[in-house]
């Protein structure tokens, strides 16, 4: 497996046509989400095929406050993740490398604006988030040139951005999402668990048993999946709830019928937690 850190060295070691390419991006701290990506990839291009995993702490998709400089960087340890997962090529570069300088985009950058998609949910709370996320994985996608990119559905929000870019852009990439991988217990595969306390970690179930609950409630309509989830999440003290809301898979309005969306964003002590399920609404 081959570790890069320049754009030339991307294009050099990949060129142009030949067998399926697939990229998995990432901001490294790997895990088995992470890694259950890389395997879909594999799947996605075949034996032949090559699998790109790129390890890139992307600062402009940080706000003031949030946890860029303390967020988990292990390059040796992502690598083993990839090796393992069965990727061939691992990009790490540098911030320099990705928009020449180290902070990230300068006032007068060219960037991706989400649109009003980009200010609902985590963007009402995260401002900027989601322009930094957009410009950098439109740059990833120009210099991997990958025929498929795939994304975790945990970050449901970010894979509905992706989709609607590419395809008001006209990138020429299907982007696939991944189901999210779960721990045992039903808490959804983070980074950020690791920040968790002991008691946090155990306050943090109430999440995926929000999200049951919803979809339990799901043929009384969207307002009975709000309440339902609220409840449930209510019992814990430990959690602060951001939102807990019913959409289209869009992230329209929520359907009276068909497939629907429940997400769910919480805070417990310092660490930001977001979740989602699909759910098939009365028939």
């Amino acid at each position: 497996m081959r570790i890069l850190t320049t754009t030339r060295e991307v294009r050099q070691a990949t060129g142009a046509g030949g067998p399926s390419r697939a990229v998995v991006m990432t901001m490294g701290a790997l895990h088995d989400g992470h890694a259950e990506l890389v395997r879909a990839a594999r799947r996605t291009v075949g034996p032949d095929g090559t699998v790109l995993v790129t390890v890139f702490v992307n600062p402009t998709q940080f706000g003031a406050g949030e946890d860029f400089t303390r967020y988990p960087r292990g390059l040796d340890e992502d690598v083993a993740v990839c090796e393992a997962a069965g990727a061939d090529v691992v990009f790490a570069p540098s911030a320099v490398e990705m928009y020449g300088a180290a902070e990230g985009f300068s006032t007068d950058s060219v960037t991706v604006d989400p649109g009003p998609l980009g200010e609902i949910l985590e963007g009402a709370s995260r401002s900027g988030h989601f322009r930094g996320m957009l410009t950098v994985v439109a740059k990833l996608l120009g210099i991997t040139r990958p025929d498929q990119a795939l994304f975790g559905e945990k970050d449901y929000q970010q894979l509905v951005l992706i989709r609607r870019m590419v395809s008001d852009l006209s990138i020429p990439v299907e982007v696939i999402g991944v189901p999210t991988v779960r721990e045992e217990d039903g808490l959804a595969i983070s980074s950020r668990n690791r920040y968790l306390s002991g008691e946090e970690r155990r306050a943090a179930l109430a999440i995926p048993r929000a999200l049951d609950a919803a979809a339990a409630a799901a043929a009384d309509g969207p307002e009975a999946m709000v309440q339902a989830g609220r409840s449930v999440l209510g019992r814990e003290p430990a959690v602060d709830v951001d939102y807990l809301v019913v959409t289209d898979p869009d992230l329209g309005p929520a359907p009276e019928r068909g497939d629907a969306r429940v997400l769910v964003a919480a805070t417990l002590g310092s660490t930001r937690l977001i979740d989602n399920r699909s759910v098939m609404m009365r028939p």
